[in-house]
């Protein structure tokens, strides 16, 4: 990493770095977790489900499938266009064409209604993808607006912004649905209002990011082609390097063992998060008040979450913090086999913030200090294609044991086993010295 590109903490880079995580925030809470997917199965989709070539697909199996296809298509596009931003020097503008295109489409689901099925997946479809290919370009800047030493603090208050920014959204839009009657407005249009509003207030705010946020000089081509007749050789150079993706990974001293790691921890993280709100509905029973309240509980708690864990990488180092973090998601899974009522569920979305907040944050700082700076939009779109494998396995799994047992307590108990395995893994991975940068 040059002198130019290591910026102080306090610096402009850095608050503009971290409004974009305050931007986006607003989409990936209102419109990805908490409203579109209830709205989705309530409103837009028949009772009876959708018929396609004879087969009867109900809500549930077409969000899945969805949630799917957009993995796979970040699958392909982050480590091409990754490789591809890193010899161009185009991170910024393709944050920006990604952000642009998921708020826009965010925007546009003020147009659904009922029966609008697939107009509904495809605007869901490109806010998706727009959010996770925004975010591959998002992370790789990390090395190039903190110094090695500091890239803990720095990811950790970009979490810091996005809990708080979401969190924020996240209520106001909670109290336009929950008064939509005094407000004269029809619930479902008070749906759509609220996740338009998260689309505009994602690019109102990235506005700011892109205004104060420098692009870090791109790699010279290997053969030197320059302007529009390099666009072939970005792509040939793109396609070689998704081709080698494992093979790279393994020559960087730790990698491939963190991303391991990742891989089964994330994999409980992203299960506890994605059915937490579904567990608590059939198995406790609660109140959708009682889980809308949760979740703003688990976004603000974060807050702390990842200032917390930053100051205790500090401490004790980040791969330490994080095995810590890990442990307490295990800890998270046993709690909530036992739980019975609203306050216990209520104590679990505090500990969930917490931790939630300091193994993401963590994770990235961690990831961002094995790459090498230089390669970072690459390095970071693999990255993106591990976080979306590491949401497949554990809800399957939980599924399957749900559906044996016909109880879903003891299909959250088979989580500790993906926090188990990544908790050995990471204990494994080299700490990364503080001041070193590739």
């Amino acid at each position: 990493m040059t002198a130019e590109s290591q910026t102080k903490s306090g610096s402009r880079q850095v608050r503009a770095w971290c409004l974009y995580d305050w931007a986006n925030s607003a989409y990936v809470t209102t419109v990805a977790v908490a409203v579109l997917p209830a709205y989705f199965a309530a409103a837009v989709v028949p009772q009876g489900g959708v018929v396609v070539a004879g087969v009867t697909f109900s809500a549930a199996s077409l969000w899945g499938y969805l949630i799917s296809a957009c993995a796979l298509a970040v699958f392909i596009l982050a480590p091409l266009l990754g490789a591809v931003a890193d010899h161009s020097g185009f991170r910024r503008r393709f944050l920006m064409t990604f952000c642009i295109m998921g708020s826009i489409a965010s925007v546009l689901l003020l147009t659904t209604g009922p029966g609008l099925v697939w107009w509904t997946m495809a605007l869901f479809f490109v806010a998706q993808v727009g959010f996770v290919g925004g975010n591959v370009f998002y992370d790789a800047f990390l090395p190039h607006v903190a110094a090695p030493g500091d890239m803990d603090r720095v990811s950790g208050r970009g979490f810091a912004y996005g809990y708080l920014g979401g969190g924020l959204q996240f209520a106001l839009s909670l109290g336009l649905i929950a008064g939509h009657a005094q407000l004269g407005l029809d619930k479902d249009l008070a749906a759509r209002l609220a996740m338009a509003f998260a689309g505009v207030w994602w690019g109102g705010f990235a506005l700011l990011t892109f205004r104060g946020l420098r692009e870090p000089a791109g790699a010279p081509l290997p053969g030197g082609e320059r302007g529009v007749g390099a666009v072939p050789a970005y792509l040939r150079l793109g396609l070689t390097r998704v081709r080698g993706v494992w093979g790279r990974a393994r020559a960087v001293p730790g990698l491939t063992m963190f991303l391991a790691a990742f891989l089964f921890y994330n994999d409980g993280v992203q299960t506890v998060i994605s059915m937490a709100t579904i567990y608590g509905k059939t198995e406790l029973g609660l109140s959708n008040t009682v889980l809308m309240l949760t979740l703003l509980i688990i976004q603000f708690v974060s807050i702390f979450g990842a200032e917390l864990f930053s100051r205790l990488a500090g401490l004790m180092t980040t791969r330490r913090a994080l095995m810590l973090a890990v442990a307490l998601w295990g800890g998270v899974a046993v709690y909530a086999y036992g739980m019975d009522s609203a306050a216990e569920y209520f104590a679990m979305g505090g500990i969930v913030g917490l931790v939630m907040g300091g193994s993401q944050a963590l994770s990235r700082s961690m990831y961002a200090r094995l790459i090498p700076a230089d390669r970072s939009a690459e390095f970071f779109g693999y990255f993106s294609v591990v976080s979306r494998l590491s949401a497949i396995a554990g809800p399957f799994v939980f599924a399957v044991v749900a559906q044996a047992t016909g109880s879903s307590r003891g299909a959250i108990l088979w989580l500790v086993g993906f926090f188990a395995v990544g908790f050995v893994l990471l204990s494994l991975v080299r700490d990364p010295d503080p001041e070193e940068q590739r």
